[in-house]
């Protein structure tokens, strides 16, 4: 468009640049945007303070915090003062990335300039700091914003409430939600906690989202059957079945219908804890209670079976599950691939994974990385190499999964030299590697007597991103002492030369 009115002659004015940018901006074509920014300067026009802020918000949004800072600096330099939305810009995208230093270093020139922050700054810093869990930190800002006069609002104290329900402060969140309603703002809804009760759950930290539940009631919440169902399946990730229908109990105690979500989580509980026959005789009292099991619901039931070992029961299953009209979704056939394979029935699972291909089933890498697996536990390698080799062409992405069991099944065919050449592929990629198969490559090389390589690998242990396990450390230690392998020490990195009297 721009092309077009400058070979017609019209020279675009502010307005139709800053139009231009936003949109190259909402659409991560910051470089782009640049071009424009500098182009109305080389045609007489003055970028305004909207025009810079345009592309400052485009570059916080890619993280070019380079390009971001030294536009900013510009801006003074022409002239042009930064005002409270250019700060917040700048301190909301440094503190998206816990980058807080950096973001109270702004706040702090912001201070020093002239400019006072307002409302969506202390709720950005304060956010920032409940999401790291500095809640000293955010307090002191709190504090801060209302001796200037800067009125709180809903998201301020929703952070706050959520930052001290997490760190298991419920009486200074009970407070916070007591201002919040003496000062007329309403308070947080039952969605709200759920949320955060859910949060707990998947941490395993139910007894703590127990407390923020009763504290709810405490304040004349009313759990609704999100919330109950957050609790039931925490309880379940545990294994305390028992308190897991408790709550159960209580749900249906306060008037409130269990759903098929409440239902599955209760199987997933019993699942998880090896009690596949009381999930099976809970599946069969759905229909009874008028419930109708969903996708989820049988691919709980499935995967269960699958890892007690009932392959056939399982197989049964999927056939009902079929006949009753429940969406099979690619979620589903993963478990039944991965149960296949996890029950020795590899071939069954390729061939099954061969038909699905033929049948156009969409696949996932995790179908992917499943089926690479069970190829090469059947020593079909050349398929599996070739399924890995296609995995682009099928539109996907190998991930970090999928470069580890290529990995460890190469070590495992005694393949030395192509680990290298893998791991190369990996980093290049982009995927950095994690402790876990860091450890793994260095066990398998020092198993199969590859020193020098061993140690090309240890090198790569920094203590932080990536340590030794313990069974690794074990490991090296007893191949010291081994004889014949002795000389061969000095090829590990000096720092691990130490075992048995070396170093």
């Amino acid at each position: 468009m721009l092309r077009k009115m400058t070979t017609r002659g019209l020279i675009p004015d502010i307005v139709t640049c800053s139009s231009l940018m936003t949109s190259l901006c909402k659409h991560g074509r910051s470089k782009e945007a640049l071009d424009i920014f500098c182009s109305m300067t080389a045609k007489g026009l003055k970028p305004n303070i909207i025009a810079y802020s345009i592309l400052l918000h485009g570059y916080a949004t890619e993280g070019c915090f380079v390009d971001m800072i030294n536009l900013f600096n510009s801006m003074e330099d022409n002239g042009i003062a930064a005002n409270c939305y250019v700060f917040n810009i700048l301190i909301d995208a440094y503190a998206k990335h816990g980058m807080m230093d950096e973001a109270m270093l702004i706040f702090t020139e912001m201070r020093e300039k002239g400019v006072s922050p307002d409302v969506v700054t202390y709720s950005t810093v304060i956010t920032a700091f409940c999401r790291l869990r500095r809640l000293a930190d955010a307090m002191d800002k709190f504090n801060e914003m209302t001796d200037m006069g800067v009125q709180p609002d809903t998201t301020v104290y929703h952070s706050l409430i959520q930052g001290f329900c997490m760190h298991g402060d419920l009486v200074k969140a009970k407070g916070l939600v007591s201002e919040m309603t003496n000062k007329g703002i309403p308070c947080p809804d039952i969605a709200f906690f759920s949320s955060i009760i859910n949060t707990l759950c998947k941490e395993g930290r139910v007894m703590d989202a127990q407390d923020i539940f009763e504290m709810v009631i405490s304040i004349d919440g009313r759990p609704d059957v999100i919330t109950f169902s957050s609790l039931i399946d925490g309880y379940g990730l545990v294994g305390q079945m028992g308190k897991a229908l408790g709550v159960l109990d209580a749900m249906v105690s306060a008037g409130i219908e269990p759903d098929v979500v409440t239902y599955s989580s209760l199987l997933d509980g019993y699942c998880r804890n090896g009690r596949i026959n009381d999930a099976l005789i809970l599946f069969r009292e759905m229909p009874h209670k008028r419930i109708k099991p969903n996708t989820v619901t049988y691919g709980i039931i499935l995967d269960g079976l699958f890892r007690a070992g009932r392959t056939v029961d399982a197989r049964k299953m999927f056939h009902e599950m079929i006949e009753r009209g429940i969406t099979v979704s690619i979620s589903i056939y993963n478990i039944i691939l991965g149960g296949l394979c996890r029950n020795n029935c590899a071939d069954e699972a390729i061939a099954l994974f061969q038909k699905l291909g033929a049948m156009n089933v969409k696949f996932n890498i995790i179908t992917l990385n499943t089926m690479i697996n069970a190829m090469f536990k059947v020593r079909r390698r050349e398929e599996a190499n070739d399924l890995f080799a296609a995995i682009s062409a099928s539109g996907l992405v190998p991930n970090a999964s999928t470069y580890g069991i290529m990995i460890k099944n190469i070590l495992k065919e005694g393949s030395v030299e192509e680990v290298d050449s893998m791991f190369s592929s990996m980093e290049k990629s982009g995927i950095i590697p994690n402790s876990c198969l860091i450890n793994i490559i260095i066990r398998m090389l020092l198993e199969k007597g590859e020193i020098a390589k061993a140690g090309n690998y240890l090198s790569k242990v920094d203590g932080k991103v990536i340590s030794l396990e313990a069974s690794t450390t074990l490991l090296l230690s007893l191949f010291s002492r081994k004889g014949k392998y002795r000389e061969s020490i000095e090829l590990l990195p000096a720092n691990y030369q130490f075992f048995d009297g070396f170093g």
